[in-house]
C-alpha cells in the first residue's frame, strides 16, 4: 500500500494520478487528507490527518509500504509539523518514506532550506530508509509573473544574470511515482532540477516567443525590488523570499547539473517555453 500526504495539493493529485497511470490500484493506494470532503473526488480510499495535529496522525500511516511524505506549505512551521509525520511513520514501522525536500537542503543558501535540512536530519534520527527528492522550483510558481508580463509587456526583479533550473509540477510529481513504483530507491537522495537553467532575461525571450509580444526584464536592485513588491501589496514574508531567492539565483542556489530529474522520469524535463505556454493557453 501506498500513502500520498497533502494529497488535496497540486502535486499530491499529479501523483495520485500518475500512480493509476503506472497501473497502481486504487484500493492499494491512500491519501492522507485534512479534510475528507476536499478529498471527495480523488478516487482513492481516504484516511484524515493534520500535521498540526499530532494524534490525528496516529494509525494514518498503518500498512504502508511506501509513504510519500509532501512537505508542508506554512513556512516558520513545518519543523514541528514535520516532526509529527515522522513519528508517526516511525511508530507504524513504514518500511520507506519518501519526502519531498529542496535542491541542496544540507549546504543551499536559502533560508527556507533549513526546516527542509531538519526535516531530513529527523527522517535519519528516526531510522526510517528514506528517499529524500530534493526539488528545485516549480515553473508553475512563475504562472503570475508570466501573465502579469504579457498584459504589462515587462516584468521586474532582481536576480541579475542569475539563472535556475526549474521544472514543471509534474515532472516532479512523475519522479515522485518513479520512487513509489520502483525499487532500489531506499536511502538514496535526489537532486531534482530541470535540464536546463535560465536567466529573467531568458524569461523574458521566451515569453515573448510565446506570446508574440514584445516583453522586457527590468533588473532593479534588491532594494529597489522589495520596495517595489511591497508597494504592490504582497505580504511581507512573500516579499522576503522573492528578493532573497533573487539574490541567491547568481550562486547557483538553484541550478544542479547531475541530471536525477531527467534519468528518474526517463525523457528531457518540461522546456520553459511549454510550460509558459500551458499557462497562457489555460
Amino acid at each position: 500500500m501506498i500513502v500520498v500526504t497533502g494529497a488535496t495539493g497540486a502535486l499530491g493529485r499529479l501523483v495520485l494520478a500518475g500512480l493509476a497511470r503506472a497501473g497502481v490500484p486504487a484500493a492499494d493506494t491512500v491519501a492522507l487528507v485534512r479534510d475528507a470532503a476536499k478529498g471527495a473526488d480523488l478516487g482513492v480510499p481516504l484516511r484524515v490527518g493534520s500535521y498540526d495535529d499530532p494524534a490525528s496522525l496516529r494509525g494514518a500511516f498503518d500498512g504502508a509500504d511506501k509513504v510519500l511524505f509532501v512537505s508542508g506549505s506554512e513556512v516558520g512551521k513545518r519543523v514541528d509539523q514535520h516532526r509529527a509525520v515522522v513519528d508517526a511513520a516511525k511508530a507504524a514501522g513504514v518500511p520507506h518514506l519518501a519526502y519531498t525536500s529542496v535542491l541542496h537542503a544540507d549546504s543551499s543558501p536559502l533560508a527556507l532550506a533549513a526546516e527542509h535540512k531538519a526535516t531530513e536530519e529527523l527522517i535519519r534520527a528516526a531510522g526510517i530508509p528514506f528517499t529524500f527528492l530534493r526539488n528545485s522550483w516549480y515553473t508553475e510558481m512563475y504562472a503570475g509573473t508570466f501573465q502579469q508580463a504579457v498584459a504589462n509587456g515587462a516584468f521586474i526583479g532582481s536576480a541579475g544574470e542569475g539563472r535556475l533550473a526549474s521544472a514543471a509540477r509534474a515532472d516532479y510529481a512523475e519522479a515522485a511515482v518513479a520512487v513509489l513504483t520502483g525499487t532500489g530507491h531506499e536511502n538514496k537522495i535526489y537532486e531534482l532540477a530541470g535540464d536546463v537553467a535560465w536567466s529573467y532575461p531568458n524569461l523574458a525571450a521566451a515569453l515573448s516567443q510565446v506570446s508574440g509580444k514584445d516583453i522586457q526584464y527590468r533588473n532593479l536592485s534588491s532594494a529597489e525590488h522589495l520596495a517595489a513588491l511591497t508597494d504592490a501589496g504582497l505580504p511581507p514574508h512573500l516579499v522576503d523570499l522573492l528578493v532573497e531567492v533573487d539574490g541567491q539565483l547568481a550562486g547557483g542556489a538553484l541550478v544542479d547539473g547531475s541530471g536525477d530529474l531527467s534519468r528518474l522520469i526517463g525523457h528531457p524535463t518540461t522546456t520553459l517555453a511549454t510550460s509558459i505556454a500551458a499557462v497562457l493557453g489555460g
